[in-house]
């Protein structure tokens, strides 16, 4: 008897008639003999609906209570399958994250999981009973509704097949796995067999939607593997899992895209010790995450810096550097949410030489220019002007062979 870990997007759980046929294949894997424990997100356009509703209440309203108000979205769907699979004669249960309990610190807004205390589940599960549990939550040591982010789901589902010791973690979506890149801009992108765990986290994090890039960091800590699957169909999925060699053999497994990006500049900064602390240490302190960072060669004891953040954490952000930047006596402050981080992603990057040279030749050859970059032993980011986002991919694909028609590998 394996125990499974299925998780349910928004798009799969968007009305009743699919929450139903999300009901029936829970139910069949049920019946296989099998202990379910399915994870399941808001309805489709839930989250963002209670989202706006909070903003109405103030500019920055992200704490305990926006908490409180965002987290209702997964109550509601757990509970109709729950309801649903009752009804079909199989026995289930609904979970809160604090009846589970999913402990988290207190980060309103990006709660982060410190520890699952599975007895409750197991106790349900023993006894043959489907577990239903709301992704997206938890409970801080002092009791308050917390949540964990945008994608949140993905980790609470990876979360528990990890502290379950789960045999495998099935995440459902709209799509039928990990593809080179996304399908609505190359028609001919390859859905992938296989990925690893370093190019998924890499993947997800540069703006891949399949899967959200901390439940791939506890899928790779705790050595979940996960398959990544259609709701709507049984075609197989991606399997994501350890590095094998056969990854290796290809250069550049993906080609990925983000338009959530904004950058700020703080020009003519003083080049002296410090600076770059006193720039970024009230930005950790507000919970604002700074993505690529490129400082320049000082000249006149002066510098640039520019870095990235979320089009979500732009305008807050851009507020407290301008701040920040009169204290420190920089120049002037300049901001731009009109960019997007185009990236190539492969196991096989690191021992292959040349990759590099290729991905900027073949963008200047469209004329596209490259503000910033990025590198990792397996990626490469470029930040571009965001219209030229999907002609970035599309040449970048077709360079490193990515499409239906070629082998997948180095040409």
């Amino acid at each position: 008897m394996a125990l499974i870990v299925q998780k349910y997007g928004g798009t799969s759980v968007g009305n009743i008639e699919r929450i139903k046929n999300v009901a029936k294949r829970v139910a069949r894997t049920r019946s296989q003999g099998n202990r379910v424990v399915v994870v399941l997100s808001a309805m489709s356009g839930e989250t963002n609906r209670l989202v706006a509703l909070t903003n109405e209440c103030g500019e920055f309203p992200v704490g305990r209570e926006y908490d409180a108000v965002v987290s209702t979205g997964e109550q509601v769907t757990i509970g109709l399958l729950a309801l649903i699979l009752g009804e079909m004669g199989c026995q289930a249960r609904s979970f809160m994250g604090h009846q589970v309990p999913i402990i988290t610190d207190s980060r309103f807004g990006s709660a982060r999981i410190e520890e699952i205390k599975p007895d409750n589940l197991m106790r349900e599960l023993d006894k043959g009973v489907v577990a239903v549990v709301a992704g997206f939550q938890g409970v801080d040591t002092d009791g308050n509704i917390t949540t964990l982010g945008r994608g949140g789901s993905d980790t609470t589902a990876v979360a528990l097949a990890a502290a379950l010791k789960a045999d495998l973690c099935e995440i459902y979506t709209d799509v039928e796995g990990v593809y080179t890149t996304d399908p609505n801009i190359c028609t001919d992108a390859r859905k992938l067999e296989k990925v690893s765990y370093d190019e998924m986290l890499e993947m997800a994090s540069l703006g891949a939607k399949v899967l959200q890039t901390r439940s791939v960091e506890f899928a790779k800590k705790y050595d979940v593997p996960v398959m990544v699957r259609s709701s709507f169909n049984d075609a197989p999925g991606t399997l994501v899992c350890k590095e094998d060699e056969d990854m290796e053999k290809v250069v550049v497994s993906g080609v990925t895209y983000n338009k959530d990006e904004a950058k700020i500049s703080v020009l003519r900064v003083p080049d002296r010790p410090g600076i770059a602390a006193l720039l970024f240490k009230p930005l950790t302190e507000a919970g604002i995450n700074v993505d690529m960072i490129v400082q320049n060669i000082s000249h006149d004891s002066h510098t640039d810096m520019t870095f990235t953040v979320t089009k979500t954490d732009y305008k807050r952000a851009l507020k407290l550097v301008k701040e920040i930047g009169d204290k420190i006596e920089a120049k002037e402050v300049v901001g731009d949410p009109n960019i997007a981080k185009v990236s190539i992603v492969g196991a096989g990057m690191r021992s292959h030489a040349g990759v590099a040279s290729r991905m900027f030749e073949v963008l200047a050859q469209e004329g596209i220019n490259i503000m910033m970059i990025s590198t990792s032993e397996i990626k490469i980011s470029c930040v571009v002007d965001i219209k030229y986002t999907e002609l970035a991919v599309r040449v970048l694909h077709k360079e490193f062979g990515l499409g239906k028609d070629d082998i997948g590998e180095e040409k």
